[in-house]
């Protein structure tokens, strides 16, 4: 078996990034829950009258959140026997979970390594308006009070720490 790495953190700070170049490190296969089922979503989310760019809404988070994670955790099982995984994802709930890491090696097989990267709020929100993506707007619409209402989540576990307000030395496995 392959090794399995989840990359984790709020909007903005870096985890596609970090874990694309982590993947290129490791040969492995990059999951990332903004492209790997995006589209399911869009069509869904219009499909049932829904804003299509909502990705923070209760409602949202109770029609589709555990369906997208699902998808990642079905396309890791079967790719772990082939290839190393990263998974890209903001895990919120699960890292909250002191029994998360344990039940994804009895799920998946293969002990899971869990990256936390958190970065500067402002830094973040500068992030996020240069990307440009749609999902986004409702964040910025008022910066402040989505960092009040979306803090990050502190790990119930022990993780690997990346501060990736200094892009630097926020590289995967500096020498």
């Amino acid at each position: 078996m392959h090794s399995l790495h989840f990359v984790t953190g709020a909007a903005g700070v870096g985890k596609s990034t970090f874990g694309r170049e982590l993947a290129t490190r490791l040969s492995a296969v990059v999951l990332d829950s903004d492209t790997v089922t995006e589209p399911v979503v869009r069509a869904g989310m219009q499909a049932a009258g829904l804003d299509p760019t909502d990705r923070d809404s209760p409602t949202y988070k109770q029609i589709f959140r555990d369906a997208v994670y699902e998808c990642l955790f079905q396309t890791a099982m079967e790719n772990l026997p082939h290839v190393s995984v990263v998974i890209v994802g903001p895990f919120t709930r699960e890292l909250r979970d002191p029994n998360w890491p344990r039940h994804m090696a009895d799920r998946l097989g293969v002990q899971p390594t869990i990256w936390l990267l958190t970065c500067d709020d402002e830094i973040r929100r500068q992030r996020i308006e240069r990307r440009g993506n749609p999902r986004d707007e409702a964040k910025l619409v008022d910066w402040a009070q989505h960092v009040v209402d979306a803090p990050p989540a502190e790990p119930a576990f022990e993780v690997e720490r990346v501060d990736t307000s200094d892009p630097a030395s926020s590289k995967p496995f500096q020498d």
